[in-house]
C-alpha cells in the first residue's frame, strides 16, 4: 500500500507549501503538485499522473476536497476511477476516508458544496461584469489587429510572412490572418 498526496492551486502566485508539508505529515510517501484550476480534471497532468498509478489497497491523500475538484461530476468521475483500481480516498482536513460508509456519505455531500460555490462565484462575476457594462466601464478586450488591417495588407504586398508582420506589429499570426482573410473579396 502506498499513500500518494495530490496537491493544487488555482493560479501561479499561489503557494503549494502548506499544502504539501501536511501531506507529507499525513504519511504521503509520493506527493505530486500543480498550479491549474480546478474546474476541470483536463490539463491536470500530475493528477492523471497519480491515477495511473494508483493501484489497489493505495490511497490519494489531499488536504480538501476542492483540491481535488469543484464539480460533482469531476469528483465522481475521479472517484469511479478510484473505486475500480481498488484505492481509497482520504482528506487531512475533512473527515473523508471512502473506506468507510460514513466517509462515502461526506465526500458527496462536499462535492455538491464545492461546485454550489464553483457556480455563486461564476454568477457574481457575470453579475459584476454586467454591471460594469452597464456602468460604461467595462468594454472588454480592446481589439488589437482592427485598425491596422489596411497596415498588414500592405506588408504582406511587399511579401512579409506572418510571422514577420505579427513580430513587427505586436499583434498574433492568428490576427494577421484574420486580417488577411478580411481583406480578401468572398
Amino acid at each position: 500500500m502506498t499513500i500518494y498526496g495530490y496537491a493544487r492551486v488555482s493560479t501561479t502566485d499561489q503557494d503549494l507549501t502548506i499544502q504539501e508539508q501536511t501531506l507529507a505529515a499525513a504519511g504521503c510517501t509520493v506527493i505530486r503538485s500543480e498550479k491549474v484550476s480546478g474546474s476541470s480534471t483536463s490539463g491536470r497532468k500530475e493528477l492523471q499522473t497519480l491515477l495511473a498509478f494508483l493501484q489497489r489497497g493505495d490511497v490519494l491523500v489531499v488536504t480538501r476536497i476542492d483540491r481535488l475538484a469543484r464539480s460533482i461530476a469531476d469528483l465522481q468521475t475521479i472517484m469511479m476511477e478510484l473505486k475500480a483500481k481498488g484505492a481509497a480516498l482520504r482528506c487531512t482536513e475533512q473527515p473523508v476516508d471512502t473506506s468507510t460508509a460514513a466517509g462515502k456519505a461526506f465526500l458527496d455531500m462536499l462535492g455538491v458544496f464545492a461546485e454550489f460555490e464553483t457556480n455563486l462565484r461564476r454568477e457574481r462575476q457575470m453579475e459584476g461584469i454586467a454591471k460594469a457594462k452597464a456602468d460604461g466601464r467595462y468594454k472588454g478586450r480592446k481589439p488589437t489587429a482592427r485598425n491596422q488591417a489596411a497596415e498588414v495588407q500592405a506588408l504582406m504586398e511587399q511579401g512579409m510572412s506572418a510571422t514577420e508582420i505579427a513580430s513587427r506589429l505586436g499583434i498574433s499570426r492568428a490576427s494577421v490572418y484574420r486580417c488577411k482573410d478580411a481583406a480578401e473579396p468572398a
